[in-house]
C-alpha cells in the first residue's frame, strides 16, 4: 500500500505550527538522544499541540479533511497509545464515530485487554497515529485491530520522519499512510523562516539519510 501524500500548503503549514510551538526542536550541535540510544538533531513530542487550541484544530480538522478524502467508508476510528488517543479522540468526535485505542502491551489485571473500546467484526477502521519513524509499534496497533476482527482501511499521522524503513515496513503490512506533515516540508519551512541555517541544513539532511551514522 502506498505512503499517500497530502497538500503542500498543509504539510507547511503544520510543520510551520508545529515549530512555533516547539513540538519539533531542531539542533544538530546538541542533539537529542533517543529511547533507542540513536542521537538525533530532531526531538517531536506533537502532544504539545494539545495545549495550543489554535494549532490543535488545525491538527484536528485536517486529520478529518484526510480521512474523508482517502478513506470515506470510514466507521471506527482508532488511535495509538499514548500519544494517538487525544488525537483519534479529537477525531472521532468531529466525524461522530466510535473511538477505541490499542496499548502497546495488555493490561496486566482485569480483563487484560490490549484495546479498549468496543471494535466490532468487519468494522472499518482508520488508525491515528502521533508520529511515524519505523512504523513498528504503530503497526502493532494495526496488527492487533485485525486479529480483532476489524479491517483497517488505513493510518493517518500528524508526522514522519519518511524513513525508507517505514515505507517498506507499511508496504510489507499492506497499510495504506497519510502523514499530515514530514521532515522534507520542515526542513523548506525551517530555512524559509530562519529557523536553520544552510551548513545545518546539510547536516540535518545527512541525518535522514543515516540516522544511526549520523554525527
Amino acid at each position: 500500500m502506498p505512503i499517500l501524500k497530502v497538500q503542500h500548503d498543509t504539510a507547511s503549514a503544520i510543520a510551520l505550527q508545529l515549530l512555533n510551538i516547539e513540538a519539533i526542536k531542531l539542533n544538530t550541535e546538541k542533539p537529542f538522544t533517543w529511547a533507542s540510544g540513536i542521537k538525533s538533531p530532531i526531538y517531536c513530542d506533537n502532544r504539545v499541540s494539545l495545549s495550543y487550541p489554535q494549532v490543535r484544530n488545525l491538527i484536528k480538522e485536517s486529520l478529518v479533511n484526510v480521512i474523508r478524502e482517502n478513506y470515506p467508508a470510514t466507521d471506527a476510528i482508532a488511535g495509538v497509545a499514548t500519544a494517538g488517543i487525544p488525537q483519534g479522540a479529537l477525531v472521532a468526535d468531529a466525524l461522530n464515530l466510535p473511538f477505541a485505542y490499542v496499548r502497546s502491551s495488555p493490561k496486566d489485571h482485569g480483563l487484560e485487554n490490549l484495546i479498549e473500546g468496543r471494535i466490532n467484526p468487519k468494522q472499518k477502521i482508520v488508525v491515528v497515529e502521533d508520529l511515524v519513524s519505523t512504523g513498528g509499534s504503530s503497526l502493532k496497533a494495526v496488527e492487533a485491530l485485525r486479529k480483532a476482527g476489524a479491517e483497517v482501511l488505513g493510518m493517518v499521522s500528524i508526522f514522519t520522519y519518511g524513513f525508507d524503513i517505514a515505507q517498506s515496513n507499511f508496504y510489507n503490512a499492506n497499510v495504506s499512510l497519510v502523514s499530515l506533515s514530514d521532515f522534507s516540508h520542515l526542513l523548506t519551512v525551517a530555512v524559509e523562516t530562519g529557523y536553520i541555517t544552510p551548513d545545518q541544513l546539510v547536516s540535518l539532511k545527512a541525518w535522514r539519510f543515516d540516522p544511526s551514522g549520523w554525527k
